[in-house]
């Protein structure tokens, strides 16, 4: 569920009331069920095992209690929530690696609150990669919507550090693991990679800066060597009208808000987060915990509803693949 004072709850239940209209699979809420009833009258089943979830899920949201989260108040966390928020966690990253679950999808979370329960790890994925046996640096966070697909090479750094931060084995290893969960999570037989540069322009012929030179085209080299299909680097300010995404499957970006600031405006209410290189399905809605708003009945449960929908596609694009 996530932050239990966050509208997680609430999407996850406007989630269950679109179930037939968006044929969404049987799905388990897990967290404290009483964060569901804080903002919603629908019917709720409680289940301790997963086998009962498809004999429930017409009829009610099934939801697997993992403790108190304490007094819930929508859009006030506390320390009860958080430490409720990473045992759910825990335990649904559990259920899936041992197979009892086809996906796991992660409600929004409070990292101030997280790090208050002695939390160490700087966000949800990096918690899920090391408990799937995954190092950090090998999960790669891609930001999907209907018709566009971004990987951010570098995350939550400031901008003043992303040219140091940008080498060629940074490039060669995200692309890696970009292309490899294109064909295992979607199908996608030969996936094409395009590159944004750093500079404006892609650097103008080393005119406006040299890291699409000396960094980024070796690597795009070396990756073409290796028979993956990619581009650039490209002038990142002409890469994301329709035109040009028709020409790529998935656009690897130096910086984070270069990747997230037009998946967000194309897609702001059905974004969906996922994390490559794990051996588990990952996704996670791609907003936070709007605690502004939680409790209001206003939340709006599209990034939700998609990241069910992803999870369900690429678990299923596993298990055929695995099969064929």
């Amino acid at each position: 569920m996530g932050d239990p004072a966050g509208i997680g709850p609430e999407t996850i239940a406007k989630a269950w009331d679109a179930r037939r209209e968006r044929a969404l699979p049987p799905f388990v809420a897990v967290g404290d069920r009483r964060a569901i009833a804080r903002v919603w009258n629908g019917p709720v089943a409680a289940v301790s095992d997963l086998n009962a979830v498809p004999e429930v899920f017409g009829e009610a949201l099934p939801v697997l209690t993992v403790q108190d989260a304490g007094e819930i108040v929508p859009g006030v966390p506390d320390i009860d929530g958080a430490r409720c928020a990473v045992r759910a966690l825990e335990l649904a990253t559990g259920l899936v690696r041992s197979g009892a679950g086809r996906a796991l999808v992660t409600g929004p979370v409070s990292k101030a609150q997280l790090y208050q329960t002695g939390f160490t790890y700087p966000g949800q994925t990096e918690f899920v990669a090391e408990r799937c046996g995954i190092a950090r640096d090998n999960a790669v966070m891609m930001l999907a919507g209907p018709g566009l697909r971004v990987v951010p090479m570098t995350t939550h750094v400031p901008l003043a550090d992303v040219p140091g931060l940008l080498t060629v084995e940074l490039i060669l290893a995200k692309a890696r693991v970009t292309a490899r969960a294109m064909t295992r999570n979607f199908a996608i037989e030969r996936p094409r990679l395009a590159f944004a540069g750093l500079n404006p322009h892609a650097g103008e012929d080393g005119a406006l800066g040299r890291e699409e030179i000396e960094v980024m085209r070796p690597a795009i080299e070396q990756l073409r060597d290796e028979g993956i299909d990619v581009r650039g680097p490209l002038a990142a300010d002409t890469m994301f009208h329709p035109r040009a995404r028709a020409h790529y499957d998935v656009a690897l970006c130096p910086y984070h808000d270069q990747a997230l600031v037009p998946l967000k405006t194309l897609f702001f209410d059905d974004g969906v987060n996922m994390t490559l290189g794990l051996p588990i399905v990952r996704t996670s809605p791609d907003h936070g915990t709007a605690f502004g708003i939680a409790g209001q009945g206003v939340a709006h449960p599209g990034a939700t509803i998609a990241a069910i929908l992803m999870a369900d596609e690429a678990a299923t694009c596993r298990a055929r693949c695995a099969t064929s």
